[in-house]
């Protein structure tokens, strides 16, 4: 029953009268008979397409989209219907096109000519958003006598939060027209709910006055605009230009989606390539780490040789560590002194508190802290992590990165620092003027990327362990030192027993302790380990031949639990003081569960893209399957290679996410897809055309 519609609904449809308070198929035509295999789908995120007429005569056909709203009842859209696209071919060149892209400049500046020699417009842009919200043009394809808007940042006011709330529901958004007339609905609220109708997800939604000045000022007619969504976030926007009305029909528009799909797919992996360098990068240092341990007897000596090693993880300028009251350097680096005012400054943070997973960083090192900015030009970007806990009140431990100041000129399509107000302040106001606006910044480095991020929570991670198993062995030396390493053990997150050279336990820490179920019994010597897990008679087998033959032990085991069983990760060593005689033990226990959880997500995504394969394909039609085949296949082989590079690049804690999104990724791209293939295999009757 139709209980709300457009007021040109008649006229549009070609119906002698208004379709409110008519059964759809009482309309006539077969749009009721077309949306009946559609009712029982979800339609709140993907709409559903089809092909239908309305009314007697045979001649006016649509295009339909149909989705549920947030509240209740189905939104049915019609447009008329245009000619069918031969849109195998140039999708399967496309995703190609997509996959072989070998870094983020080359996929966007691919995008942006896939794009445009789609659709048609003036201009397609690749714009990206930074973590304030700001935007850039990435890559750019245009007319050769427009303006060049490649490199332009927009201040994030230009697209404010809710709009990219918006894009994130309802991925492809068209204006044909900016000087359209909006059409109302009958009546205003939805009887359903008493209130707005809920359009979110509408393709023939009118644009905001605002957004349509705003055009109207860039001397925009037209646009087309898709969002690019990577790990579940709005990593950007596809955002085509028109100089004069265009419209761009169905088909193409779901085309449009499918590609943008394959395009941050892509990215994602990419992205993950960069984070998979850092990390190779990373392990190599630990190796010189390893080796200086064995050679000099002390991990320093590998990061402040003077060469590049600390620092080209993080392409850093100079790098500092402070440590145990000295101060350690390498590179461009500030002062002794004003090291440690930037150690004390740290301490006001709170990093220390989780050395293994604390992160600061900043590019405008005096800007945060004005206290720093005669220091800005060697000094201006700033990235620290602790190497270990510390009791409150002590000064803390950090190794830093520094870049130097990077004075440089930021063009803006607009003054950023202009506000967007009308005549009362209280209402926005679209803006005026789009002229190059040229800011000269000073004070600050260039931004740290999140693979910069990682690599220092990377390396802070692993300098965190070797202080922890350092100091667990000078306190088998130096009894002296005894309570102050028992404080910084017993407050590291990571599972530490200590034992001395008969087995028994001289210190297990509280992370150690977590481990135990509750209740349990103290463990007070080595041969009470085995109870806890699994393996009994191989751990004790393990443990007997570290303490009887000295062998080191690297391995798996399973932690009992209430819940089943936790992996973890041991790594025993004997500590000697001379080469034949040991002083004990140091054991280090590592939760493996996100590393297994990893591995579940990476087979559950291999999977489910042979499932979905397969369920798309068992679904196809016969003279239409090889083209869409082939098109599935290169929206599957897209994935994989996603996946695959995912897998080697990312943090073990992150990798279910971005596997999921891809996996999430590959279902919508083969829903999409299937709606295309639905679409095109919906035939018109003998000798009619759309």
């Amino acid at each position: 029953m139709v209980v709300q519609a457009s007021v040109n609904a008649a006229s549009f449809l070609g119906l002698a009268q208004s379709p409110l308070g008519c059964r759809l198929a009482d309309l006539g035509g077969t749009l009721a008979q077309s949306m009946a295999p559609l009712l029982g789908e979800k339609l709140t995120e993907i709409p559903g397409a089809l092909l239908a007429c309305v009314g007697d005569d045979q001649d006016h056909w649509f295009d339909v989209v149909v989705h549920r709203p947030g509240d209740s009842g189905l939104i049915v859209e019609l447009e008329r219907a245009s000619p069918s696209l031969d849109i195998a071919g140039p999708i399967e060149q496309a995703l190609r096109r997509v996959v072989n892209a070998s870094t983020l400049t080359t996929l966007c500046d691919e995008a942006a000519t896939i794009f445009r020699a789609l659709t048609g417009y003036d201009r397609v842009m690749i714009y990206r958003f930074d973590e304030e919200g700001h935007g850039q043009v990435l890559s750019e394809a245009r007319r050769p006598e427009l303006e060049a808007f490649l490199g332009n940042r927009y201040p994030s006011t230009d697209i404010p939060h809710i709009a990219r709330r918006l894009y994130e529901r309802n991925r492809v958004r068209v204006l044909a027209d900016v000087t359209f007339t909006p059409v109302a609905l009958e009546p205003a609220l939805s009887p359903l709910s008493g209130g707005q109708l809920d359009m979110s997800l509408c393709t023939l939604r009118a644009s905001s006055p605002i957004h349509v000045q705003y055009l109207k000022n860039m001397g925009v007619a037209a646009t087309l605009v898709i969002s690019l969504m990577v790990d579940g976030r709005l990593w950007g926007l596809v955002s085509c230009h028109h100089y004069s009305p265009r419209m761009v029909q169905f088909e193409m528009r779901a085309v449009c989606d499918l590609l943008a799909e394959a395009v941050a797919t892509r990215i994602a992996a990419l992205e993950s390539f960069v984070q998979s360098q850092v990390e190779l990068s990373v392990r190599r240092l630990e190796q010189r780490i390893i080796e200086s341990i064995s050679r000099e007897g002390d991990w320093r000596v590998a990061l402040f040789d003077g060469s590049p090693a600390l620092l080209s993880p993080l392409g850093a300028s100079g790098a500092a560590l402070l440590f145990e009251g000295q101060c350690h350097v390498v590179g461009e680096v500030p002062g002794t002194e004003q090291i440690r005012a930037i150690g004390a400054w740290l301490d006001s943070f709170g990093l220390t508190a989780a050395p293994r997973t604390s992160v600061f960083a900043t590019s405008a090192l005096g800007v945060d802290a004005p206290d720093f900015a005669p220091i800005a030009g060697i000094a201006s970007g700033l990235v620290a992590t602790p190497v270990a806990s510390v009791m409150p009140g002590l000064p803390g431990e950090y190794i830093m990165w520094f870049r130097t100041e990077q004075i440089r000129t930021v063009t803006w399509g607009g003054d950023p620092t202009k506000a967007v107000l009308g005549d009362d302040p209280l209402h926005l106001s679209p803006r005026r003027s789009f002229a190059q606006w040229h800011q000269v910044v000073e004070g600050t480095s260039q931004a740290w990327s999140s693979a910069d991020l990682a690599a220092a929570r990377l390396i802070g991670e692993s300098l965190a362990d070797v202080v922890l198993q350092f100091r667990s062995v000078r306190m088998l030396i130096a009894q002296d030192q005894l309570d102050q390493v028992n404080r910084q053990i017993g407050q590291s997150d990571q599972a530490v027993v200590i034992a001395g050279e008969t087995g028994r336990v001289l210190q297990m820490n509280a992370a150690f302790a977590r481990l135990l179920p509750a209740g349990h019994a103290p463990i007070l010597a080595l041969e009470d380990l085995p109870m806890l897990f699994r393996q009994p008679l191989e751990i004790q087998r393990r443990l007997s031949d570290l303490r009887r033959h000295n062998r080191i032990w690297r391995g798996e085991v399973e932690l009992g639990t209430e819940e089943g069983g936790r992996p973890m990760l041991v790594r025993a060593d004997p500590v000697f003081s001379s080469p034949d005689r040991p002083l004990g033990f140091v054991l280090l226990f590592t939760d493996l569960s996100e590393r297994k959880a990893a591995d579940v997500a990476r087979r559950n995504l291999q999977e489910g893209i042979v499932s979905g394969q397969r369920a798309v394909a068992g679904r196809l039609e016969t003279g239409i399957d090889l083209a869409f085949q082939n098109l599935l296949a290169a929206v599957v082989e897209n994935a994989q290679m996603a996946a695959l590079e995912i897998t080697d690049g990312v943090e073990t804690a992150a990798m279910p996410v971005k596997l999921d999104s891809v996996h999430a990724s590959v279902r919508r791209a083969a829903e999409l897809l299937q709606r295309l293939i639905r679409h095109a295999g919906t035939h018109l009757p003998a000798g009619q055309k759309h």
